[in-house]
């Protein structure tokens, strides 16, 4: 197996503020795509599970099979833990594990699935490979990351196009991809992967309450998340700086005309069996 490697730092990290954003997430608003090829006694394993809902849900639809978690983080993995001994579920379990060099196998799971993961590493075709790698002769290789610059949002609030700037920045510096959704089909084919199906999907907030949700936890993550130091340690922006970026996520949370929608790119591949 190749060596794992540090190519890229993980943007967030694991602030409250970024939790709340991952604990909210479901296989159904994040994985449909995935859903109907699943079937119950399948082994699946999810990449960079973080508080492990979208695991938990995966278990739940796969009963007489198996889920295993595996996240770079270990003490988010107690988080992950928790939740899914709170659903009573036995068929799930959690590990330590670099994308780049999983320690499994050749050809062990039906399903190797991936959320919000590849634009935060410095090598996704290599991590592609790897995923593949792993996954079953028949089984699937599923990806979903969101496309920043695809955001889009209204009111045009003055604060938020810098915001989006700076975010780019921040996470290009730390090696990531965040327009990772646009180039997730060129990865995979990069990766020799086949038979890859591309979809996109979007979530969307717009009512008041998802308005104050999604405007609230960016605003805190902009000023208190791993984000935020590395921000002004890398040079990219002041503390000032982030507080006005995080007062416009705040004031475009108060427009009673708010939207903002986020799009993602997803690939479903099935290895040539």
């Amino acid at each position: 197996m190749p060596k794992a490697q540090e190519t890229a730092v993980y943007t967030h990290g694991h602030h409250e503020s970024v939790l709340r954003s991952h604990t909210w997430r479901t296989a159904a608003n994040s994985a449909a795509y995935l859903l109907d090829v699943l079937e119950p006694r399948m082994r699946i394993l999810d990449i960079g599970c973080g508080p492990g809902t979208i695991t938990a849900d995966l278990a739940e639809i796969v009963p007489d099979g198996r889920v295993t978690g595996v996240d770079r983080a270990p003490g988010v993995l107690e988080q992950a833990r928790a939740t899914a001994a709170a659903r009573g579920l036995a068929n799930v379990d959690f590990a330590v594990a670099d994308v780049h060099a999983l320690d499994y196998p050749d050809d062990t799971f039906c399903v190797v699935h991936a959320h919000q993961v590849l634009q935060h590493v410095g090598d996704p075709v290599r991590a592609l490979r790897e995923m593949r790698r792993v996954t079953r002769p028949g089984g699937f290789i599923a990806v979903r990351d969101a496309d920043y610059a695809a955001m889009t949002w209204y009111p045009a609030v003055p604060g938020l196009d810098d915001w989006l700037d700076l975010y780019e920045r921040v996470a290009r510096a730390n090696g990531g991809e965040p327009d990772a959704g646009r180039r997730l089909a060129a990865w995979a084919r990069a990766a020799s992967l086949g038979d890859v199906t591309a979809t996109s999907s979007t979530w969307t907030f717009a009512t008041p309450e998802e308005r104050a949700w999604w405007s609230g936890l960016w605003a805190d993550r902009t000023v208190a998340s791993d984000y935020a130091g590395r921000a002004v340690r890398g040079g990219h922006a002041t503390a000032e700086g982030l507080r006005a970026v995080a007062e416009a996520w705040r004031d475009w949370g108060r427009r009673e005309d708010g939207w903002f929608a986020v799009l993602h790119g997803e690939v479903l591949c099935r290895k040539d069996a």
